[in-house]
């Protein structure tokens, strides 16, 4: 049954996406996908004001006191994620605008080709940098 709910739920965040595309697809206005993207949003926030009053438990079961969360674990996790997800972030923006800039410089000129993959080669750095942070993290604990 909580399973079914919570599907029921995901759907219902994601269909008005897929009305949205067929909008764009079909040749609608902009404003009838502004209004379908607005009302996505506003599902979204309703439902998850409904898992803030309704809490759903039974998912997780209880931890064993040897194996019990305490503040510092969930903090060290916390921080893990940060340091993953933050450094993913940034790498995508250094590849996004480094490599547009590396196709720019190789069209005017073929020789740039080895600066220019050294270039998006440091902004994927970035982000392996932080997953070896986060797992150095998990792996202290």
């Amino acid at each position: 049954m909580k399973f079914a709910l919570a599907f029921v739920l995901v759907a219902a965040v994601i269909s008005p996406l897929f009305v949205a595309y067929r909008q764009k697809v079909t040749g609608k206005s902009i404003s009838r996908i502004k209004k379908t993207l607005i009302f996505n949003l506003s599902t979204f926030a309703l439902i998850c004001l409904i898992g803030l009053v309704i809490p759903m438990g039974g998912f997780v079961s209880a931890a064993s006191e040897a194996g019990a969360m305490t503040v510092g674990k969930g903090l060290a996790y916390l921080s893990a994620a940060l340091a993953t997800g933050l450094s993913g972030i940034g790498a995508g923006y250094a590849v996004a605008t480094g490599s547009s800039s590396a196709i720019g410089a190789m069209t005017e000129d073929a020789s740039v080709f080895g600066k220019a993959l050294l270039f998006v080669g440091l902004g994927e750095g970035v982000a392996l940098y932080g997953f070896v942070i986060g797992i150095m993290i998990v792996t202290a604990l």
